[in-house]
């Protein structure tokens, strides 16, 4: 298989270019990428554990479903991508945009745009991006992460207040 392009982008999230995914990583671009919180009826969140195989953050607790835009393709149409790859839900439509965060050293130099959905599961987790996955009270998460940010992706812990305001 040969390794994922991505776009690379300025400050203002406009393509600059395009290299290959460890290039990106290595030099530190900024580049896209899409985090989806999924939540149940009953309020919870559905958080996943990345793999250890995972070349960034690997083992931490991270979005119900994340990944890098490929290069030329729409933040929406990642995300339905991503909830089909790593969690086998499939969607008709783009998730809720819930807000965009600027590249940064707590994004890895994403560009991100958050959505929301509503699911009930069960979801099929892909074996080699998620080690496990659990529903959780949003009261536990933020608790959990009071006490052990170290086990949560830096995207998450930054992700995650923003969406308990918005």
């Amino acid at each position: 298989m040969s390794e994922e392009i991505f776009d690379v982008v300025n400050e203002r999230d406009e393509v600059v270019g395009k290299r290959p995914r460890s290039e990106v990583h290595r030099l530190g671009l900024m580049h896209r990428a899409v985090h989806v919180l999924v939540f149940n009826a009953r309020g919870e969140v559905f958080l996943q554990k990345r793999s250890m195989s995972k070349d960034r953050q690997p083992g931490l607790w991270d979005s119900s479903a994340s990944g890098h835009l490929d290069s030329g393709e729409a933040y929406d149409a990642c995300a339905v991508r991503e909830l089909s790859e790593e969690i086998g839900l499939r969607l008709d439509s783009a998730p809720v945009r819930l807000f965009k965060l600027p590249a940064s050293e707590q994004t890895d130099q994403e560009h991100v745009w958050v959505y929301r959905c509503t699911a009930e599961g069960p979801f099929t987790l892909h074996p080699e991006e998620i080690e496990t996955g659990g529903w959780f009270a949003l009261e536990r998460v933020n608790l959990w992460m009071e006490e052990k940010p170290e086990e949560f992706a830096s995207a998450l812990l930054t992700i995650w207040p923003k969406v308990q305001t918005g």
